[in-house]
């Protein structure tokens, strides 16, 4: 299979990069390395007693962003430095990065350039493809499977949880009525049936964001890896985590603060830092994003 053209804009990118504070000879961990859009920009900053160490549990993303700092690499020839790619979920990082031996932690939460365009991935209404939403190809249940499988009760639950949809029992009660459902169009078609026309989105938007966070257990995977964080960063390390709902926000938000209370976290971003104009206009993805950033006390 010959390998998808991507157009990938990393969201925050110098804001990302200045917060990590990155220097020559660092050690840095890209949890989400997706595309290896913030991973290049890294990787060649750190020089050749850096180190990059970098997390995608998408083998088929895991693969580009391999190719792609292959050739920075190869680009910075002498002054490149070391880059360990794993391929697993973030959450399983304190099993892979020793404690205390980390300068910065970034994690872009979401969905990846990779996972959303590609219709075959099931993660967008956009175009009509089969109903997949899984991150990790490689096991763990479908969205088809979930849409299909799962209680009129549960599946009201998890949109209403997950994906913030105050109509989530009209939603579930109008799949369970179109089962079997195999398609992301016949799916959004359903609940555009139910859900009124809005302004910005589209109606199925929320349904659709419920679906892949309640797949992919994306709230969990977040829990995890800021539970870890503090034990693997250096005295003054920073941590940069970058969100696109409320959800992801509200976890990051609370866990900084909490950190700070306990003499864990200096914050550096009382506010989140959020996408200007001119980089709106040339990505609309990044209008959503919220960076927000912290040092190991």
């Amino acid at each position: 299979m010959s390998q998808p053209q991507v157009r990938h804009v990393p969201v925050l990118f110098q804001e990302a990069l200045d917060f990590l504070r990155v220097r020559p000879g660092a050690t840095i961990v890209d949890c989400t390395l997706g595309l290896a859009g913030h991973a290049e920009g890294i990787v060649r900053q750190l020089g050749c007693v850096g180190h990059l160490i970098g997390f995608d549990r998408d083998p088929e993303a895991l693969e580009l962003a391999r190719a792609r700092l292959v050739k920075v690499c190869e680009e910075l020839g002498s002054q490149a430095p070391k880059v360990t790619l794993i391929g697993e979920a973030f959450s399983r990082i304190a099993e892979h990065v020793a404690p205390v031996s980390t300068d910065g932690l970034l994690a872009d939460f979401g969905v990846s350039s990779l996972q959303f365009d590609e219709a075959r991935r099931g993660f967008s209404f956009q175009a009509d493809g089969p109903l997949d939403m899984r991150m990790d190809t490689r096991s763990g249940p479908t969205a088809e499977q979930v849409v299909n499988e799962t209680s009129e009760r549960e599946l009201a639950n998890l949109i209403y949880e997950y994906g913030e949809e105050r109509r989530s029992r009209t939603v579930a009660r109008a799949i369970v009525r179109g089962r079997p459902i195999t398609t992301t169009g016949q799916l959004a078609r359903i609940v555009a049936s139910t859900v009124p026309p809005m302004k910005h989105i589209h109606p199925a938007t929320r349904t659709f964001q419920a679906l892949r966070i309640f797949v992919n257990q994306e709230l969990n995977e977040i829990r995890a890896l800021l539970e870890a964080a503090p034990h693997l960063l250096k005295p003054s390390a920073r941590l940069v985590v970058i969100s696109f709902h409320s959800l992801e926000d509200r976890i990051a938000k609370d866990s900084i603060r909490e950190g700070a209370q306990r003499g864990i976290w200096k914050v550096l971003t009382r506010k989140p830092v959020t996408a200007g104009e001119v980089e709106i206009h040339r990505n609309p993805r990044s209008r959503s994003a919220k960076l927000r950033a912290a040092e190991r006390q």
